[in-house]
């Protein structure tokens, strides 16, 4: 207490889904596939439905990648409980407490039921970091120190490295070697795109085929994580449980959507390689290279002389 009274909450709250880093990431994208739609009228023929199918198909996997390091739903959950809202206070609210892990940190949501309670507006998102670069305990220590409300700390602290519970670090780790993975998966689709655009079409299946076994690999890792027994997070008669979120499943959606493209792309090499060829629009060029170098021009006056 402050001069009597709780202290006032004075930082900005943050959403627990998309941040700053996410609408960057998706503006990005989408100004490419834009530049694209801009210049998809200059192509013609059934080229065009081809080139739109594989550039935007590529822009969707690479958006994918990269936004799902920034989001906050590979993990949530959500519970409506009657608790307490302030320590040192009576005063019970009744509210909905979510939670939301990500790959950077975890996202505690506080949400009152109506909004204004105890004449007071409960409607809270705070984020705790556990990136290398941060420390969670930190962000606990302030968090108590700015008078967050209760419901919100008792969950934050289950993450704590001082907590009984023990999955600050295999949180922590599982996360971070989930990001570096899908770094890596990132780099192989920027691989598979490169050698998509050169005559070597079969190595680009191959690399769609690595970039989905990292996407895979990173949900191994996060996966762990379930190997550690979570506390119960019990608020009264009511117990919030965590599942995977919309990121977690995303990100095996577009796993597996690179894995069936590149065995398609490899299958096609071996038993149908006109219509590869045809689809990224290499055939018809070398049609037309191969009906140049047999074209000959002859000219009348030297036949007529017999020359």
């Amino acid at each position: 207490l402050f001069d009597g009274v709780y202290p006032f909450y004075p930082q900005q709250r943050k959403a627990f889904v998309f941040d700053v880093s996410t609408i960057i990431v998706i503006v990005v994208f989408l100004t490419f596939a834009c530049s694209f739609l801009l210049i998809i009228p200059g192509i013609r023929g059934r080229a065009r439905l081809y080139w739109t199918v594989r550039v935007l198909l590529s822009l969707v996997v690479g958006v994918v990648i990269v936004a799902v390091q920034f989001t906050g739903d590979w993990e949530t959950g959500w519970v409506k409980a009657n608790t307490s809202y302030k320590s040192f206070s009576h005063a019970v609210v009744n509210a909905d407490i979510g939670l939301h892990v990500g790959l950077a940190g975890v996202n505690i949501t506080l949400m009152g039921n109506p909004v204004n309670q105890v004449n007071e507006t409960i409607n809270y998102n705070e984020h705790f970091a556990w990136r290398f670069d941060a420390d969670y305990d930190h962000s606990y220590s302030e968090g108590l120190e700015k008078g967050l409300p209760r419901p919100i700390l008792y969950v934050a602290e289950k993450f704590t490295m001082q907590s009984p519970c023990g999955v600050h670090r295999q949180y922590r780790i599982s996360s971070h070697y989930a990001s570096a993975t899908l770094w890596v998966a990132f780099c192989t689709w920027l691989i598979s795109n490169m050698l998509f655009s050169m005559p070597v079409l079969v190595y680009g299946g191959y690399m769609l085929l690595v970039t989905g076994a990292f996407m895979i690999f990173s949900l191994l890792s996060f996966s762990t994580v379930r190997n550690s027994p979570m506390c119960l997070i019990r608020f009264g008669t009511a117990t919030l449980h965590i599942g995977y979120g919309g990121s977690f499943w995303l990100t095996l959606a577009i796993g597996l959507l690179c894995f069936v493209s590149g065995i398609t792309v490899v299958t096609l090499h071996y038993f149908n390689l006109d219509l590869l060829k045809t689809f990224f629009d290499l055939h018809e060029d070398n049609v037309e290279e191969y009906q140049d170098m047999t074209e000959v021009f002859i000219n009348p006056h030297f036949m007529s002389k017999g020359l």
